[in-house]
């Protein structure tokens, strides 16, 4: 699944693990550097990794303006949970991908690891 820098495109991985691209399509090309799992904004906005996917059960606008913020890959909105259509269209305008995933967020988490997007080091620079 891995391109030759080593690291997952959004469609590979929304293709490969059964993600459903809700919106932001054109930027589905991105790829994956690091991953993150989060639903307090301010604690997102201040410790996701650029290029990073986010997990997150949020599905309102806001959302989208934290990854234009940090620079994000994409979102996936866990859980079963539905973006509202603010979300939706705002994705669709910035280009920024908007996945779907049934399952809770630990079970994706734990998936993005076994397939070695690993999440920043807490150690790293120590």
């Amino acid at each position: 699944m891995k391109n030759r820098q080593g690291k997952p495109s959004v469609e590979e991985l929304a293709r490969e693990l059964g993600l459903e691209i809700v919106a932001g399509e054109k930027g589905s090309g991105r790829l994956i550097e690091d991953g993150y799992c989060g639903d307090l904004l301010s604690d997102v906005m201040g410790n996701a990794p650029p290029g990073c996917i986010w997990i997150t059960i949020q599905g309102h606008q806001n959302i989208v303006a934290v990854a234009l913020l940090r620079e994000m890959a994409a979102i996936v909105i866990a859980g079963g949970f539905t973006p509202d259509n603010d979300t939706v269209l705002r994705a669709d305008q910035e280009g920024i991908p908007l996945l779907r995933w049934p399952g809770s967020s630990y079970e994706l988490a734990g998936k993005l690891h076994a397939i070695g997007i690993k999440g920043e080091d807490p150690d790293k620079g120590k």
